[in-house]
C-alpha cells in the first residue's frame, strides 16, 4: 500500500474530544485550546468528508449518524496511541515480567516464595509460564527464563542458582508397619515412581546403593515431577526427589527421606535471558531477587 488516505489528525483529535463529551467547551479544556479552534477544526474536519458530524442547537451538540459511526474507531485509536506511548516511557524496572520454567519449579520452589518478590518490588507484574519446551524469548515473549540443565544454551546468558540431590522419598505410612521401608533393600518389595525425562535415575541411585538386583524399570510413570511426587505423598509407591521439588513436603510432614544416601547431580538451575536483556532494571531485580533466595537454601550452589 502507497500510503494511507487520512483526513487531518488534529481534526479527528478534536472530534475524537468533543463527540466523547458531546461538548466544544469540554473538548476545548482537555485539549488546552481555545473553543473556537475546536470548533474549526471539526468543521474543516466535516468538509474532508463531506458530511456533517454534528448537529449544532444554541448550547449543545449532537452527533449525526456519521459521528456516532466515527466515534467507537477513533477512540480506540487514540487510546492505541496513548497506550504506546506509556508503555515506551515506563521505566524498565516497572510493568510486566514473563518468566518461564518447568510446573513442577514454579509450584514446589518459585510460587510459594513469590510473594517476597512482589511485596519488594510491587510495580513488577510477574507472570509465570511453564513448560516443558524451551520458549522462544522473542516469539514467546518471554522476558527471563529459569532453566534445568548444565548452563550451556546458545546466544544465551545463564547464571547458576540452585544445586539438586537426589534421593528417595515416600509417605511417612510406608515406613510403618510390616511391609516398611527401613534400608535399601526393602524397595524390592515397594512401586517405583518415575519421572519420564528422568527415566534413568533409579538405575543411578539403586546402583550407587549397591542393590542392582532390584529392577529399576518397574512401575508407573509420569510426565512431571510434580506428579510422581504427589503419587508419592498419595502414597502411592517411592519417588526419586530432586532436593528443590521435595524440601517442603518433607518439612510439612508430607514426604519422609528414608535412606541416607543422596547423589548430587551435575544438573543444576539456571536463571537464563538473552544479552541483551541481560541488565535491563527488572530482570536485574528478579535474578538478584532469585540467588538471594537460593542462598537460603541447604547447600545452596
Amino acid at each position: 500500500m502507497a500510503g494511507r488516505l487520512l483526513p487531518p489528525l488534529n481534526g479527528l483529535r478534536a472530534f475524537e474530544a468533543a463527540a466523547r463529551h458531546v461538548s466544544f467547551k469540554e473538548a476545548a479544556a482537555e485539549l488546552n485550546v481555545t473553543q473556537a479552534a475546536i470548533s474549526h477544526q471539526i468543521r474543516a474536519l466535516e468538509e474532508w468528508f463531506g458530511m456533517a458530524l454534528f448537529e449544532r442547537q444554541v448550547r449543545a451538540v449532537e452527533l449525526t449518524p456519521a459521528g456516532a459511526e466515527l466515534l467507537p474507531p477513533m477512540s480506540q485509536a487514540f487510546n492505541g496511541m496513548a497506550g504506546a506511548v506509556a508503555g515506551l516511557l515506563k521505566p524498565d524496572n516497572e510493568g510486566e515480567l514473563t518468566v518461564t520454567m518447568l510446573a513442577s519449579f514454579a509450584a514446589k520452589w518459585l510460587v510459594p516464595r513469590l510473594v517476597d518478590f512482589q511485596t519488594l518490588h510491587p510495580h513488577i507484574d510477574v507472570r509465570i509460564s511453564t513448560s516443558v519446551a524451551m520458549s522462544d524469548f522473542d516469539r514467546d515473549g518471554v522476558d527471563v527464563a529459569l532453566r534445568y540443565g548444565y548452563g550451556q544454551w546458545p546466544d544465551l546468558k545463564s547464571q547458576r542458582l540452585l544445586q539438586e540431590d537426589m534421593f528417595p522419598v515416600c509417605s511417612p505410612q510406608l515406613t510403618e508397619g510390616d511391609n516398611a521401608l527401613r534400608e535399601p533393600a526393602d524397595l524390592a518389595r515397594h512401586t517405583l515412581l518415575h519421572v519420564i525425562v528422568f527415566r534413568d535415575d533409579w538405575r543411578v541411585w539403586l546402583t550407587a546403593a549397591g542393590h542392582t538386583e532390584i529392577n529399576a524399570d518397574r512401575g508407573p510413570q509420569f510426565d512431571l515431577s510434580l506428579t510422581a511426587v504427589q503419587a508419592a505423598i498419595d502414597g502411592m509407591g517411592v519417588a526419586l526427589g530432586h532436593s528443590n521439588l521435595v524440601e517442603a513436603d518433607i518439612k510439612a510432614g508430607r514426604l519422609v527421606a528414608p535412606f541416607d544416601l543422596n547423589i548430587p547431580l551435575e544438573a543444576a538451575y539456571y536463571v537464563v535471558a538473552p544479552p541483551d536483556r541481560w541488565d535491563q532494571p527488572k530482570i536485574v531485580a528478579f535474578r538478584e531477587w532469585l540467588v538471594a533466595e537460593a542462598s537460603k537454601v541447604p547447600n545452596p550452589v
